[in-house]
C-alpha cells in the first residue's frame, strides 16, 4: 500500500474528484431550480421546456454527455472555458467541461428532487400567497421553494451521492482523478490488484459516506411535521 502511494498521486487524484463534486453540486443546483421552477411555471411552454429536458438528460447516457462537451463544445465549436495559452489550459479546459456536463446531467435529477419536495407543500401555501398579492416569482421564491428543498433533503442528498460516483466518467473529457489513476495502477501493478481496488474504494467510501450521515441528520432535523 505504502508503496502505491509513493509512486502514485492517490490523494492528489481523490482531491480532484472532490472539487469536481463540489462544483458540478453547486452548478446541478442551480440549473436544476431553474429546470422546477419552468415544470412548476403556469406557463404551458415553460413546463414543456422542463419536462423535455429532464426526459432526454434524464435518459442520456452520462458518458454522452461529458463526450459532446469534451469533444463537441471544445474540438467541434471552439469552446473554451478557460484562459487560452496559459500552461495548464487543457487541464483547466478539461476539468471546466466535464463540470459542466456533470452539471446539465444531475441538474434533471436535482429537478425531481426538488419537484417531490414541492409536492410536500400543501396547496394552501400557494392559495395563500396569492390571496395576498404575491406573484409566481415571489411565491415560489419566499414561501414555496424554502419548504420544498427542506422536503427535499433525502433525495438532494442522494444526488450527491450519486454525482460522487460519476464524477469517474470526467475521465472521458480528459481529466485526471480518481478513476484515472486507479486504471494506470491496474495496468502497471496487476499484482496487486486486490490492494488498489480496495484502496479506491475505500477513498469513495471515507467521501460517500459523511454525506450519507449528514443527509440523514438533516432530513430529520429539518423535516416538517405535518
Amino acid at each position: 500500500m505504502s508503496e502505491l502511494l509513493s509512486q502514485y498521486d492517490v490523494l492528489g487524484a481523490f482531491w480532484v474528484t472532490i472539487q469536481l463534486t463540489f462544483w458540478s453540486a453547486i452548478g446541478s443546483l442551480v440549473i436544476g431550480t431553474i429546470i422546477v421552477i419552468m415544470r412548476v411555471s403556469p406557463a404551458t411552454s415553460l413546463q414543456w421546456a422542463g419536462a423535455t429536458y429532464v426526459n432526454l438528460v434524464r435518459n442520456t447516457p452520462l458518458t454522452l454527455i461529458v463526450l459532446a462537451a469534451a469533444l463537441g463544445l471544445w474540438g467541434q465549436l471552439g469552446v473554451v472555458l478557460a484562459q487560452p495559452g496559459s500552461g495548464d489550459f487543457i487541464a483547466t479546459n478539461s476539468f471546466r467541461l466535464a463540470v459542466l456536463a456533470l452539471s446539465i446531467y444531475h441538474a434533471a435529477f436535482v429537478a425531481e428532487a426538488l419537484r417531490s419536495g414541492i409536492n410536500t407543500v400543501p396547496a394552501g401555501q400557494a392559495e395563500a400567497a396569492r390571496a395576498v398579492g404575491l406573484g409566481f416569482g415571489q411565491s415560489m421564491g419566499l414561501v414555496i421553494l424554502p419548504q420544498a428543498f427542506r422536503g427535499a433533503v433525502a433525495p438532494l442528498g442522494n444526488t450527491l451521492i450519486a454525482l460522487t460516483k460519476n464524477t469517474t466518467v470526467a475521465q472521458a473529457a480528459g481529466v485526471l482523478q480518481a478513476s484515472t489513476i486507479m486504471n494506470e495502477m491496474v495496468e502497471n501493478r496487476a499484482d496487486l490488484l486486490f490492494v488498489i481496488f480496495l484502496l479506491f474504494a475505500t477513498g469513495f467510501v471515507i467521501i460517500v459516506l459523511p454525506m450519507g450521515m449528514l443527509t440523514t441528520y438533516l432530513s430529520n432535523r429539518l423535516k416538517v411535521a405535518r
